[in-house]
């Protein structure tokens, strides 16, 4: 499952678990068989993992035929005649804790050769495929103390084992069934048995492991049946409390980064049970899984750069899964989105629909609420290369690699990101996922486009906080407001910000705040871009790729701008080890000592004639 080159470094690190935290159980409608009767409809022979013969054979005619295909295989066997001459994979945790990073090599390059083996005949593919699985068949372990290389790394054997199945012989058949259950499904069952862990959480983990077994147990099901049925309905047991978190409307609270990952093994073990038994028990139209596709759609700026909230790294998802979410839900905005951003992977050939290919996403609201993540974003136009957005984040401090973030944005206009986020830092810093985490300056809401009230001392928003998105509007003049009254309770009696998107080119944030006692108030905005602040204070001009943004502080309302480094302090923990986030600044407004306050910043980069904004009007009387 490829990433894009942008989230690369984080997926590489691993997925941790930020925030151990378990919600209330959800019983989504799944029809599952007994334990005994999960295999009775398994599909006789191989290949039967994502596609038959007859897929395949269809394939190798789209290859000769179809231009898009053709063109995606080109590409394809070019990198496979790269691993020609490579060598294996060796077994390294380099920051020992992840083999992740190789169980992932291990299954681009087993499934890309398994798949050009499908594709051409040509024997040397299989065998390059079987040197690199009978290299890692041959490791230890494969390192079940963080679950997902584990996960990994049987997945890739389940694809290799099935698509190469017929030039296998039958020792290396061997070799490969005792790798999958002794190093893969015995541990995983192991984890199942412990009634803890990642089988009982809600975020990737759950998908990832759930479906690195879940293909294992498919691939062997018929030679090991007592082991793969065992597995298979743990795992069948266990994913639907994740796919449940995708509801009500498809966002996904980790960002959209960790939605990839999430999504590309939740949609790769419903394809495989679709293929090997003719069914996916329900699992696919669990509520909210069916509009999960909309979420990267909506999630990404004009130039396709994800909205990177949590720990996320700014960059294009390339998800081939958009195809088969277009292909099962019958959703050419799907196929729109996937033809888009296409990498001409293995999986992109094998889920590709021409039929479905030609969508444009004209009839698509142009402003979402994702009411699940509490996300909201807006948009001026789909085809204009200069339109405005605006992503807006609320949601839930405690889930699972959330940062203090809430009430933080994002903004594009004129083809330049102003507003920005800085992403996740290093996995590897010290107690990253445990104690230290709010001590760590990307994590914490100072290193954010987020308003910030108290004395900063500690966590700088409520870790258990929660932020609604209060009221929402699409359509012209677009807006959301969030009640951020939990995030500083300590210090505030409530907090509100509101982002409305007033035309294109114009967009205002405005803060309102009401405490018992004076407190500080500090407004941000990280940018890349070249800062000038005007001699009063009252306004900016940003410049950035030969675009202009001025930053101006509304009429009536506090406040003077100034510069700030997007730097971790120096009394912060290893602030030398942080990310110094060369290239960024931040614009700042602190107001000292304030028990009431109603703050609009205006961002406009409109270039034509402009009308001035209109007066600075109560978030009540928003309409």
């Amino acid at each position: 499952m490829m990433l894009c080159a942008a989230l690369l470094a984080a997926s590489a690190a691993g997925r941790q678990v930020a925030t151990p935290r378990r919600v209330r159980e959800t019983k989504p409608l799944i029809h599952l068989p007994p334990r005994g009767r999960i295999l009775a409809s398994l599909r006789p022979g191989h290949p039967r993992l994502l596609a038959d013969a007859a897929r395949f054979e269809l394939l190798k005619r789209r290859c000769a035929a179809d231009p898009t295909v053709s063109a995606w295989f080109r590409q394809a066997r070019s990198q496979g005649a790269e691993l020609l001459a490579a060598a294996p994979c060796e077994y390294v945790i380099p920051d020992g804790l992840r083999l992740l990073a190789t169980s992932r090599e291990v299954l681009r390059r087993v499934q890309l050769l398994s798949f050009l083996y499908r594709i051409e005949g040509d024997t040397v593919w299989a065998r390059r495929a079987w040197d690199e699985m009978a290299n890692a068949a041959a490791y230890k372990d494969w390192n079940p103390k963080h679950f997902l290389d584990t996960a990994e790394m049987t997945h890739a054997f389940a694809i290799g084992y099935d698509w190469l199945y017929d030039w296998l012989s039958p020792d290396q058949r061997r070799t490969l069934r005792r790798a999958i259950v002794t190093l893969g499904l015995q541990p995983g069952l192991k984890v199942y048995g412990s009634r803890g862990g990642w089988p009982t959480v809600t975020h990737n983990w759950n998908q990832v492991c759930n479906g690195g077994m879940g293909m294992g147990a498919l691939a062997i099901a018929d030679e090991e049946p007592e082991v793969a049925a065992e597995a298979l309905h743990a795992a069948v047991t266990s994913i639907p409390r994740a796919v449940a978190s995708y509801g009500p409307d498809g966002a996904w609270a980790e960002g959209p980064g960790y939605w990839q990952y999430a999504t590309a093994y939740t949609v790769a073990f419903m394809a495989g049970l679709k293929s090997a038994l003719g069914t996916d028990f329900g699992l696919s139209g669990i509520a909210g899984f069916p509009k999960a596709g909309l979420f990267p759609i909506h999630a990404s700026g004009i130039g396709s750069v994800v909205f990177d909230y949590a720990d996320a790294h700014a960059g294009v998802i390339h998800a081939p899964e958009m195809w088969w979410l277009a292909n099962r839900f019958r959703n050419p905005l799907y196929a729109f989105y996937a033809a888009r951003h296409t990498a001409g992977t293995p999986l992109d050939m094998l889920w590709y629909e021409p039929t479905l290919s030609g969508a444009k996403p004209a009839r698509a609201p142009l402003s979402v609420r994702f009411r699940g993540a509490e996300i909201a974003c807006l948009r001026t136009s789909w085809t204009d290369p200069d339109a405005t957005w605006l992503g807006v984040k609320g949601g839930d401090n405690r889930a699972n690699h959330s940062h203090l973030d809430l009430g933080s944005f994002v903004m594009e206009a004129q083809g330049v990101r102003w507003a920005v986020e800085l992403g996740a830092d290093d996995y590897n810093l010290p107690a990253y996922f445990g104690t230290r985490r709010w001590t760590y300056y990307r994590l914490r809401a100072e290193g954010h486009t987020a308003m910030l009230y108290g004395p900063g001392s500690g966590p700088d928003q409520d870790p258990s906080a929660v932020a609604p998105v209060t009221r929402f509007r699409g359509g012209k003049s677009p807006l959301a407001v969030l009640d951020l009254s939990r995030a500083y309770r300590s210090a505030v009696k409530s907090a509100r910000r509101g982002f409305r998107l007033v035309e294109p080119g114009l967009v205002v944030v405005q803060d309102e705040m009401e405490a018992d006692s004076p407190t500080d108030a500090w407004w941000f905005m990280p940018t890349q871009a070249g800062v000038e602040v005007a001699p009063d204070g009252r306004s900016a001009r940003l410049t950035r790729q030969g675009k202009a943004l001025t930053v101006r502080i509304a009429d009536g309302c506090p406040g003077a701008l100034t510069v700030m480094p997007a730097a971790p302090l120096p009394e912060s923990p290893n602030p030398a080890r942080q990310n110094p986030n060369a290239g960024y600044r931040k614009l700042a407004i602190h107001l000292p000592a304030v028990t009431s306050l109603r703050l609009a910043v205006e961002l406009d980069a409109r270039t034509g004639p402009t009308s001035p904004a209109a007066p600075v009007r109560p978030l009540a009387a928003w309409k």
